[in-house]
């Protein structure tokens, strides 16, 4: 073995592949891609040391050294379930969780229903908080944790990240650009973005700054990004979006990919890192397996 580490949920998708036959109808059982269940399997071969399955344009099907190795793998995964229905028993409360992008779409609706899935009895309370509301309702443990974008983090906090959004262009249908299908960053220089911002926050606006660059004119608001995209269907400016905040219909408003590398939201989950209450730690470690197994970092 190279490694000391073994990927047990790697290791379910051994014992789901071998049972199907195909790593296509794995991959559809657990909802991930083809290509990505396929390399995290190769990845516990390399691990192990082993070549689990023959492959072929027919399917896949057990080596000697798999069909050995079975009986291990499903031990370990039946002795890892045990262990994790201990720590699950008894557990119930409340989970006072933050949020600074609306709950629109995949990944995070994808996130918390899986949440919601394996701890119905845990509640989780949400809270839509600007960032400086975040930060001090995590400070004063009013909150027990957060999703907020990678450039609002603070020092002094713990956190992982979660997924990446692309982000894309929000203008209104009537825009002299409006009949473009794709944008750079330079020829967005001379437009009027418009930003969520307080008087004692302004993360967007310095965020979008580090994008656009600090020629570009920045209008901020004290509202929702849903009244940002309304005034940007009454013409006041463009903005930027997720890809999931893409999904809601605001008449007048359309959208447009980004070309560029950077045009990328990365969500971290955020907590005060003295907190050491169990069923943070238990939300923290089901987001950081959930993101690994979806691949979406």
């Amino acid at each position: 073995m190279r490694h000391n580490t073994i990927d047990f949920e790697a290791l379910r998708y051994v014992l789901i592949a071998a049972g199907v036959g195909t790593f296509g109808e794995a991959a559809k059982t657990v909802g991930i891609k083809s290509a990505s269940l396929s390399r995290r399997i190769s990845r516990v071969e390399d691990e192990l040391g082993l070549t689990l399955f023959e492959r072929s344009h027919a399917g896949i099907r057990l080596t000697k050294a798999g069909r050995a190795a079975m009986v291990h793998v499903r031990r370990a995964l039946g002795s890892l379930d045990a262990i994790i229905s201990t720590g699950q028993g008894d557990a119930s409360g409340e989970i006072g969780l933050g949020i600074r992008l609306p709950l629109i779409g995949d990944p995070m609706q994808g996130l918390l229903r899986a949440w919601r899935t394996r701890h119905p009895q845990i509640r989780l309370k949400v809270h839509e908080l600007n960032e400086r509301d975040i930060i001090s309702a995590i400070e004063e443990r009013r909150l027990d944790l957060a999703f907020i974008a990678k450039h609002t983090l603070w020092a002094g906090a713990a956190s992982i990240p979660i997924y990446r959004e692309r982000l894309l262009l929000a203008l209104p249908k009537a825009h002299p650009l409006s009949l473009r299908k794709t944008f750079g960053w330079s020829a967005l220089a001379n437009q009027t973005f418009l930003v969520q911002g307080w008087e004692e926050s302004q993360a967007s606006r310095d965020y979008y700054k580090s994008l656009l660059g600090h020629s570009v004119r920045f209008h901020s608001h004290a509202v929702s990004k849903q009244s940002i995209l309304g005034l940007v269907s009454a013409g006041f400016g463009v903005t930027l979006v997720t890809q999931s905040q893409a999904h809601v219909k605001i008449p007048g408003v359309i959208f447009r990919r980004i070309l560029e590398d950077d045009a990328v939201l990365e969500v971290h989950l955020v907590w005060a890192s003295e907190n050491e209450d169990t069923l943070v730690g238990r939300f923290v470690a089901f987001m950081r397996e959930l993101s690994a197994s979806k691949l979406l970092l």
